[in-house]
């Protein structure tokens, strides 16, 4: 909320700014004297307290924010009370610069309430920022306090206890303001808070400044003096209501705010303040070219640092640019990325995390890659971070969304421990997932037929080659006796079911000690990549006897035979072992043809 774009349009702030004009003439020029200024300040503090009630009611404000505009409330509420009991003492013929202790006490008193809350009032930030905010504010107060000092001295109304009870709470309440000014939490706008502000500090050394410029305390400059700080309260309370409703729901004080130039432009006032003390002394030719040494300085070092912070500012500035450009190509990246700590540990996780894996990035960070990854894959895993020697790697892994199945990823290690802004290894991994079942599907279909899901002669010769070169096998060949008939009796579909039901058989007998293949028709092959002939033999006997079992279709039932051919041999002579058992199988073939 850096605009305050539109704010003269505002009506009652227009209002306000009439009314400060109109009270130039009048009291400088017209019938404006001391009751008519304490109705004036009267008047002011009633509109003033209607204005922070608004702000304390109105919706949208946080705890902190309502709390800080309650007190204003009060503390206006309690200077309304003081002000028009001074008026009525004046009006009943009370000299005006006699104030009554009452009327102190109240206005300190709701003052105070106020200094307590901003002393309350979060400031945000930490470290070296909340030490800056405390050294600006500090700053900006040691110059109020230097002016406020000079000017009750010099108007000579130091020995007056209400004026100096005043002064210092409102030197009070001008500190707490300039803090939260600083801070990132303030409850107000920075330009109303600099309006407010200067409200403040003035209603506490305009009456010491005219005094000073007039030359005696009763002059109508000083009515001026007191009147225009404090329409500026109601002013910036004004303002802050416009920003608000403007900017509902969006933050009061952006946070990252810039360097401020305030407690410069407060050392160089010090600086104007010392010379014009010098000069009420008459000092000579070496003083004042000590004091011109010193006012030299001082302007070299605050130009040379405000060239340093618009050198800041801009650094800063393409700094947060290039941060944000790159906050947004992570956030929009489809692609994970992960930085892992020398013992294993997650240490950074982009937000695709949510997407890929269905986890919020910081539950996923602080963990262990291992527990990520699919069992299986970990040594895979394992490899690819001991061959990190040549910088990056790659593979493909699956890890473990949040619903408990596993996505797969296809990933590229950099190593980057060996640099100081990373220190780690940086995992780039792109969800293949969807690639890796079509590609799964696409091989399931090349190497198994579609009606049996059993291997096809591809698979079979890839398992064959996939055996140790020194170890037997033993190929069995089967081939249906009768199924033509099947056929011809109950038409194709009762022959589908027919070699379902034949492969489920075989494959129950085989389970895991062998490949079950349908080489085409009602022709089937079974690779025993560790069996000798014997235990081949009997396994093809086995075979015959399931296969030979009735076979139920719908409401009837039907029988086929197998004739069972044997070859055992080594993987080199894979071909030549399918040639013997089917030569094999047909002379089992015959042999059952022929007459007993």
């Amino acid at each position: 909320m850096r605009h305050i774009r539109g704010l003269p349009a505002d009506p009652v702030l227009r209002a306000l700014a009439v009314a400060g004009v109109l009270m130039v003439p009048w009291f400088l020029l017209g019938p404006g004297g001391a009751l008519s200024s304490w109705l004036v300040q009267a008047g002011i503090d009633v509109f003033t307290v209607t204005l922070a009630a608004r702000l304390y009611r109105m919706p949208g404000i946080g705890r902190h924010a309502r709390h800080f505009w309650g007190a204003v409330t009060v503390a206006m509420g309690c200077s309304t009370v003081a002000d028009t009991y001074q008026t009525i003492l004046v009006a009943t013929g009370r000299p005006a610069g006699d104030v009554s202790p009452v009327q102190t006490a109240f206005v300190v008193g709701g003052m105070v309430i106020v200094v307590i809350t901003m002393l309350f009032h979060p400031l945000g930030g930490a470290g070296r920022q909340r030490l800056r905010l405390w050294l600006d504010a500090a700053t900006v107060l040691t110059a109020v306090a230097a002016f406020l000092w000079y000017f009750l001295v010099a108007g000579q109304v130091a020995d007056r206890l209400p004026a100096a009870a005043t002064a210092a709470v409102m030197l009070l309440v001008t500190f707490g303001l300039i803090k939260l000014i600083f801070s990132d939490s303030a409850p107000f706008h920075r330009t109303a808070g600099f309006v407010g502000t200067l409200g403040v500090t003035g209603t506490a050394i305009g009456a010491p400044i005219a005094a000073l410029l007039t030359g005696h305390a009763e002059s109508r400059l000083i009515y001026l003096f007191q009147l225009i700080p404090c329409l500026l309260v109601p002013v910036s309370l004004r303002m802050q209501e416009v920003l608000n409703r403007r900017h509902a729901g969006r933050r009061v004080t952006p946070a990252g705010q810039g360097f401020s130039r305030l407690p410069y432009a407060a050392v160089a006032g010090t600086q104007v303040l010392l010379v014009a003390a010098l000069a009420t002394f008459d000092p000579d030719m070496r003083i004042w070219g000590v004091a011109a040494g010193v006012l030299v300085s001082t302007a070299l070092v605050l130009a040379r640092q405000q060239a340093a912070f618009h050198d800041n500012e801009r650094l800063v500035t393409e700094i947060s640019a290039s941060r944000e450009w790159f906050s947004a190509l992570v956030q929009q990246a489809s692609d994970l990325t992960v930085v892992v700590n020398e013992d294993d540990t997650i240490q950074y996780v982009s937000p695709a995390a949510e997407r890929v894996l269905g986890a919020q990035a910081g539950a996923v960070a602080a963990t262990a890659l291992a527990t990520r990854v699919h069992p299986d894959d970990r040594p895979i895993l394992d490899a690819l971070t001991e061959s990190l020697t040549d910088g990056t790697a790659e593979a493909d892994l699956r890890v473990t969304h949040e619903d408990g199945t596993h996505r797969w990823l296809h990933v590229i290690a950099t190593d980057l421990r060996g640099n100081p802004s990373v220190r780690g290894v940086v995992w780039n991994g792109r969800d293949i997932t969807d690639a890796r079942h079509l590609q799964d599907e696409l091989r399931h279909q090349a190497t198994h037929d579609a009606l049996t899901g059993l291997a096809n002669r591809v698979l079979l010769q890839e398992r064959v080659r996939e055996t140790p070169p020194d170890r037997q096998i033993c190929m069995l060949l089967i081939d249906l006796d009768g199924f033509k008939q099947v056929n011809d009796s109950h038409g194709h579909h009762a022959g589908d079911e027919v070699l379902v039901t034949v492969a489920r058989r075989v494959t129950a007998l085989l389970g895991r000690a062998g490949t079950v293949a349908r080489l085409g028709g009602d022709e089937f092959a079974v690779l025993l990549p560790a069996a000798d002939p014997t235990r081949a033999q009997m396994l093809a006997d086995l075979i015959a006897a399931a296969v030979a079992e009735p076979i139920q279709l719908n409401d009837t039932a039907v029988t086929v035979g197998a004739s069972v051919g044997v070859a055992c041999g080594t993987p080199a002579d894979a071909d030549r072992l399918l040639r013997d058992a089917d030569e094999a199988m047909y002379r089992a073939k015959q042999s059952r043809r022929a007459p007993a």
